[in-house]
């Protein structure tokens, strides 16, 4: 059963009687019908620096890089289960999971409580030594994969993992390129950002020696797609003549793949990566089948096939606990991150046993991977997902949240496509329906403006950024997806209502 807000957990009584009054003040510029779920959690009062002091250490400390949402950026201060609250009390529905990190739920009781009894025992002595946390989670999660994936190697963030995995795959083969789809997202290490195709992310210096992209097998941007392609409860609005256990559209993206192939690496590569389903690029689905006859023609030219699931992992998808068996496929890699740790540090290599052993044929060491803190909150998360019931939830209340987006896909012009499984969901805005072009940026920015000022949290991605990512905590419930979608379609009649004005 999925957690919502009822547990009045540890907060300041001091600052309830503030709170309530900030809440029953704050207005939002945009005016809606919407009425919030209740949430009985009371944060603590924030008694850190000014907002403005806070936004000028931001911008003479902090790099520039790390760029926030929204033209007045969210000072956060407190997280319970699928809600934030500010600096001032505001509460909103987080729709975005710390970059779809927060599996289980902001400050989950009982990942929270493992934390605190593990802090107070051993925190570090790195993998020189055995401790019982790491041979413990590493049985539990290891118990998860299907034969012969049951090696793990512990790191520390997704982009880490990712980068072991083709080092791996490069070790294990003696061979040297790796495919990569375009619009994937696999790190942002000067190793790993050659898999990674989006413009945003690429830097003028030289990266990405031996990584090939291929086609993105996109059945709503991309040239092929049709009506029953995705394995979705949300089809695409494109027609097509298919018939039953056929899609023309698979064929063709296989054909191009085939043509990377055969133009573009040696006889013999080291290995092809993809996600279940693409995050960064806005909840990107490919065709049914195409998964298992890539892997097919990746392994006759003897590379390994790796499983990027830093965010489709652990249940997210709703029907299956790892994305890659929606495909019916088993990689020989896999990688995990974000919703591992629900916001601790953490990631992982599985792997097979020879797969493995390559790496040890000299010293390779991580220092802090596999730390008993590390370890403990893994444990914790697993445990939630499976005593709350998060992968069944994910897939009722997700299922649920796509239906109902669907409806505004057919009531509003501008939402192009919904797509996804479970709760990792893609709302792609267009110009209209037809030619698909991207809605401008400055336009999707409002809408997420007016959605936070409603108080629902939204991320988004894709090649223009105009998808908006939809990827909760898992936690999250109906009643919650029914006030979010209040304020989506509010917010998009706002934005209509402003385009029409500009024409007047």
């Amino acid at each position: 059963m999925a957690m919502g807000c009822a547990l009045p957990l540890r907060g300041s009584s001091r600052g309830l009687g503030s709170v309530v009054f900030r809440q029953r003040k704050w207005k939002s510029s945009v005016s809606t019908q919407a009425k919030m779920p209740p949430c009985h959690f009371v944060p603590e009062k924030y008694k850190s620096h000014s907002y403005e002091r806070m936004q000028k250490i931001h911008e003479q400390n902090i790099s520039p890089s790390l760029r926030t949402f929204y033209k007045k950026p969210l000072l956060l201060h407190q997280g319970h289960m699928q809600w934030l609250f500010d600096y001032e009390g505001r509460r909103y529905l987080d729709l975005f999971a710390g970059i779809v990190t927060v599996s289980v739920g902001h400050c989950h009781p009982k990942v929270t409580m493992a934390t605190q009894k593990q802090l107070a025992r051993l925190w570090h002595i790195s993998s020189i030594y055995m401790h019982p946390s790491i041979q413990e989670y590493a049985e539990k999660l290891t118990s998860l994969f299907p034969d012969p994936l049951k090696v793990i190697y512990l790191t520390n963030s997704g982009s880490e993992a990712n980068d072991l995995a083709m080092f791996m795959a490069r070790l294990y083969t003696r061979n040297f390129d790796i495919i990569s789809f375009r619009g994937a997202y696999h790190g942002g290490s000067p190793y790993t950002l050659g898999l990674t195709s989006l413009g945003l992310y690429k830097h003028g210096v030289a990266n990405g020696f031996g990584c090939i992209t291929t086609m993105l097998p996109d059945v709503f941007r991309g040239p092929w797609g049709g009506s029953h392609c995705r394995d979705s409860p949300v089809q695409t609005v494109r027609k097509c003549v298919c018939s039953e256990g056929v899609c023309q559209a698979k064929d063709q993206y296989i054909e191009q793949f085939k043509d990377t192939l055969n133009t573009s690496v040696p006889k013999k590569i080291a290995g092809f990566i993809a996600e279940p389903i693409q995050g960064v690029n806005g909840a990107v689905q490919y065709p049914r089948g195409f998964l298992k006859e890539a892997y097919q023609l990746v392994r006759e030219r003897q590379g390994v096939c790796i499983s990027d699931e830093v965010q489709t992992g652990f249940g997210r998808t709703g029907s299956h606990f790892w994305g890659f068996q929606t495909h019916g496929v088993v990689p020989d890699i896999v990688t995990l991150a974000k919703g591992i740790g629900n916001g601790f540090p953490m990631a992982a290599v599985i792997t097979t046993k020879e797969i493995a052993s390559s790496l040890a044929q000299n010293l390779h060491v991580n220092t802090f991977g596999g730390n008993p803190l590390a370890c403990t909150v893994g444990a914790a998360v697993l445990d939630a997902i499976e005593e709350d019931g998060l992968q069944k939830n994910s897939e009722d209340v997700g299922t649920y949240m796509l239906l109902e987006l669907a409806k505004l896909r057919d009531k509003f012009k501008i939402v192009g496509d919904v797509r996804g499984r479970g709760l990792m969901i893609g709302v792609e805005m267009v110009t209209d329906k037809d030619c698909r072009h991207p809605l401008p940026a400055e336009e999707v920015s409002q809408i997420l403006e007016d959605c936070k000022d409603m108080g629902v949290l939204i991320g988004r991605g894709g090649l223009y950024s105009q998808t908006f990512r939809i990827k909760p905590p898992m936690c999250i419930t109906k009643k919650d997806v029914d006030f979010a979608v209040e304020v989506f379609d509010t917010a998009l009649q706002r934005h209509m209502e402003r385009a029409a004005a500009k024409q007047t």
